[in-house]
């Protein structure tokens, strides 16, 4: 290994144009994300290569892959754009701190956690502490003061909170399987009193005149998919939800139309923090953001 003898700084501008790049998986996501031109991300990339004299993306893939000199700098590229953001807090006496803990149902893991890293990104010095379960108990741990935050998919038995969108509930089963002919019609879905998809979709069924079943019962959305995905049933989410190799069912399939459903965001009793409520604002803009997203590309 031959050691440079020239070490030029590196700008943190274009180090987080990369890590937006590889977070994002595309040049084009990233751009939408920095409010930047693609030229732009594209010309941040090939400075940033031209720096350290090496490839950092692994060229002709579908989605922006780091090499290992891109991994080894994405590490680095993380703890610099931290310390940067703590170093600007601290100078301008805005650095927040302490611990924020926020339910989320296991449903919602799928996309929640990129909201939560760009939180932790942007307060590094805030700890959060994550529960995931069902949105009847996470309501009442809120209420109880166990949590500060829960997002949840409002149920019948548990009201309030604040509504951030709504979406469709629809039949999901695997691609591949006739499930859906099946009678009666075999379904996976959570236990009883707990799951407002259980309840809407065996109301539906039942309005419906159409047989059924509960062939699989879980908690955890997981769950339910690896039994959809293995042919044994099917199953009620939202489009959010819909992981990969299940598909859409719906009239064309005998299937009847499912309402829609409700994510709220639940706080608990007294004055938030100054970190819990932030997160809150962050949690509102990410899910608004990303239903409107989904509304204009349908």
């Amino acid at each position: 290994m031959t050691i440079s003898s020239t070490q030029r700084p590196l700008d943190l501008v274009v180090l987080k144009t990369f890590v937006g790049v590889v977070d994002k998986g595309s040049f084009t996501r990233a751009a939408e994300q920095l409010h930047l031109a693609q030229s732009t991300v594209s010309a941040h990339l090939n400075r940033l290569e031209a720096t350290l004299g090496c490839q950092l993306l692994q060229r002709g893939q579908k989605t922006a892959v780091p090499t290992p000199a891109g991994e080894r700098l994405l590490i680095h590229a993380r703890q610099m754009l931290r310390q940067n953001a703590l170093a600007w807090q601290d100078v301008q006496e805005q650095r927040l701190a302490g611990v924020v803990r926020l339910g989320i149902p296991d449903d919602y893991v799928f996309y929640l956690p990129e909201a939560l890293s760009a939180f932790e990104a942007r307060f590094p010095g805030v700890v959060l502490e994550v529960r995931c379960g069902l949105s009847v108990e996470l309501v009442q741990e809120v209420s109880s003061g166990a949590l500060d935050l829960a997002i949840t998919t409002r149920q019948p038995n548990s009201p309030g909170g604040e509504v951030l969108c709504r979406e469709p509930m629809v039949w999901a089963g695997a691609s591949g399987y006739d499930t859906h002919h099946r009678s009666p019609l075999p379904l996976a879905v959570s236990r009883e009193g707990v799951c407002i998809f259980r309840e809407r979709a065996i109301a539906a069924l039942d309005a419906a005149g159409i047989a059924w079943r509960i062939a699989y019962a879980s908690p955890s959305l997981s769950g339910l998919s690896a039994a959809v995905r293995a042919g044994l049933a099917v199953t009620v989410l939202t489009p959010s939800m819909l992981g990969p190799e299940l598909r859409l069912l719906g009239r064309d399939e005998g299937l009847p139309e499912l309402p829609f459903s409700e994510v709220t965001l639940h706080r608990s009793p007294g004055r938030p923090s100054e970190s819990t409520q932030q997160l809150a604002l962050q949690l509102q803009a990410y899910i608004r953001e990303r239903q409107g997203a989904r509304a204009s590309s349908q």
